[in-house]
């Protein structure tokens, strides 16, 4: 079948290059393929599937190609969706960055970078996962755990000799054992929380337009770590990169910490006063400072 291919506007404040430098930090990543001009991914479209390339050969639009075939109209509105969620494209980022023209600690590497977006994980079953085999092991061994959980449960298809992979619907994995997982080498306490947000979210008692739907950001924390296994860390992240929240502030967050050591000149781990006192000019900002830190670490 033959590719078809459509322009998406972008806004003024907005790199690619930089947002696949980003993505392209690991040779580990099992959920899409990025060098230095695209990134390549296969998405959940309605019922279906899309093999999207995505490309900007100029800085006003984006080239997205499906790859291998077309889609109908809803279907490339689905698309579009998750593309503007994934890049964070409805982001107003001025007010961002005229606070890096102000501020004199974080600005300057805020202002390198100007245009990284929050790279966003738009599938909430896919964020929490990746929030919670991530926990308290280092960045090699959580892509491990991903790809691992990915291929036994995952969809796949094959272009090119090149296998591209989706993560599994909640439905797949809401059927496993916590013997299944532990087989993977997940811990018994993460393939427990792993089942129970899958069963939850076939089940309908959780979503992304559930926690969209909630008045704040404390009732989204609430309503996560409520479910064993979720903490107050594996909210934050899924506030930042899922549900969009700029004012999320993983305080905990190891990586944040080591960026903010550097930053601040420090020879130990910044206390949180400290920590706080860096973000406090960003107030309203400070899931974006949060990124822009971690950036700084690859």
């Amino acid at each position: 079948m033959n590719d078809s291919a459509f322009e998406l506007p972008l806004p003024s404040l907005f790199s690619f290059r930089e947002c696949l430098a980003y993505m392209a930090r690991s040779p580990l990543e099992c959920l899409y393929e990025a060098d230095g001009e695209s990134v390549t991914r296969l998405v959940r479209a309605g019922s279906g599937t899309a093999l999207v390339r995505l490309t900007c050969p100029g800085e006003r639009a984006m080239r997205v190609q499906v790859l291998g075939g077309s889609v109908s109209q809803q279907e490339r509105e689905l698309l579009i969706r998750y593309i503007r969620d994934w890049f964070d494209l409805d982001r107003d980022l001025e007010p961002f960055m005229a606070i890096a023209r102000t501020d004199s600690l974080a600005g300057p590497l805020v202002r390198e970078r100007a245009g990284l977006r929050i790279v966003g994980i738009p599938d909430l079953f896919e964020a929490l996962c990746w929030a919670i085999v991530g926990q308290q092991v280092n960045l090699a061994f959580a892509y491990k755990l991903k790809r691992r959980l990915t291929e036994a449960y995952g969809e796949s298809a094959e272009r090119e000799g090149t296998v591209y992979r989706l993560f599994p619907q909640p439905e797949r994995l809401a059927g496993a054992s916590v013997e299944e997982l532990y087989g993977l080498q997940l811990t018994r306490n993460k393939a427990i929380a792993v089942l129970t947000v899958a069963e939850r979210m076939a089940g309908g008692q959780l979503s992304r337009e559930r926690l969209l739907a909630l008045p704040d950001s404390q009732a989204v924390d609430r309503e996560l770590t409520a479910i064993r296994g979720v903490g107050p860390w594996t909210s934050q992240y899924v506030r930042m990169r899922c549900l969009g929240d700029p004012t999320s502030l993983p305080i905990g967050d190891a990586g944040l910490q080591n960026a903010a050591k550097i930053l601040l000149g420090l020879d130990r781990k910044p206390t949180e006063p400290e920590l706080r006192d860096l973000f406090a000019p960003w107030r309203g900002w400070e899931s974006y400072l949060t990124f822009y830190l971690w950036r700084t670490l690859y």
